[in-house]
């Protein structure tokens, strides 16, 4: 039986087009057999399915949802009154039973609200939480909680601990993926009193490699696989992270430009920093998976392209394969 998996054809600011080319596109990519459900309404989608293939065409099925949540909604209203949203049609799906994952790159509050209110948190899980991408100096590192949680307590970094190394270790294929506090210094007496009893808990969880507290220079250069943070901090450091990509080849061709250097040198340097940016790039991340919901949900940046729609679809098909959610509530069960 194919890994069925629910696309929000209406997510993002470039659908339904780019969604229904990133279906194709990760239908040609995929390792399994994928069948894919696309919610939205049938009258444009439909249409742009007669661009694709027969063989397409045939893996891919339109389910109708006429109603659509916009960026600027509120999410929580959004969620609950528009039920035949394409957000809320197609957790509805992973719901019944009909999805094995739900994916959108529409409005992030109403995915995340769908999450709580229609598939349910996990036995266990205080606090679902969704991660963020470092690119680093030995791969990738994630940090969590990005935003999903401002206010925590330490029991609560210690399940996003829990959380992340799972999908570090079956997503990124970190064994034994070692666990680390985002503080202001390293000794553990360091930071304000969420820090302080967060390392007390983290140091006594079984199962956790955990490695102590790391501070925000350690990130990049892979100090832990998994950073964990409240969500005020982690929302910080990601978008501070995300403007690194945009901003340091700027200032490194105004630098050039000063400097006179030869057109042919600030070719070279040119290309050498678009591959750096190219690991900042979200589209190659597939998405943010919603950790600790009974589901498997993964949020697109709302201005994805086919690229990274079909990534966020692999990423799904990822995360189902290697049972991350079924491990994660083995892995809080008493």
């Amino acid at each position: 039986m194919p890994t069925r998996i629910a696309v929000d054809a209406m997510g993002g600011d470039h659908a339904p087009k780019v969604v229904v080319e990133g279906a194709a596109m990760s239908l040609a990519a995929a390792e399994r057999d994928l069948a894919l459900l696309l919610t939205g309404p049938q009258e444009l989608i439909t249409p742009l399915l007669e661009e694709l293939s027969e063989a397409e065409r045939a893996r891919i099925t339109v389910i109708d949802a006429p109603d659509v949540i916009g960026m600027d909604e509120s999410p929580a209203t959004a969620i609950k009154t528009k039920t035949a949203s394409s957000i809320h049609v197609g957790m509805g799906l992973c719901k019944a039973g009909k999805a094995d994952g739900f994916v959108s790159a529409g409005n992030t509050g109403a995915v995340m609200a769908g999450g709580l209110f229609i598939l349910g948190r996990l036995p266990g899980i205080a606090r679902p939480s969704v991660i963020g991408y470092f690119p680093t100096l030995k791969g990738t590192c994630i940090l969590l909680d990005v935003g999903t949680n401002v206010d925590c307590k330490a029991e609560h970094l210690v399940q996003f601990a829990r959380m992340g190394a799972i999908y570090a270790r079956e997503v990124l294929g970190a064994d034994n993926a070692s666990v680390g506090l985002l503080n202001v210094g390293e000794e553990p007496g360091k930071g304000d009193e969420l820090a302080k009893a967060a390392h007390a808990a983290l140091s006594q969880a079984d199962g956790l490699n955990f490695i102590g507290n790391i501070e925000g220079r350690d990130v990049m250069a892979h100090a832990a696989d998994v950073v964990v943070c409240d969500g005020f901090t982690g929302n910080v450091l990601l978008k501070f992270g995300e403007s690194v990509a945009g901003i340091l080849p700027k200032m490194i061709g105004a630098e050039m430009m000063r400097l006179q250097m030869p057109p042919e040198e600030q070719a070279i340097v040119g290309k050498a920093l678009q591959g750096v940016r190219a690991r900042f790039d979200y589209k190659e991340f597939g998405g943010m998976p919603l950790l600790g919901i009974d589901g498997t949900v993964l949020i697109g940046h709302g201005g994805s392209d086919a690229t990274a729609v079909k990534n966020m679809i692999l990423a799904a098909d990822t995360m189902i394969s290697h049972k991350v959610t079924e491990r994660i509530a083995a892995s809080v069960q008493p």
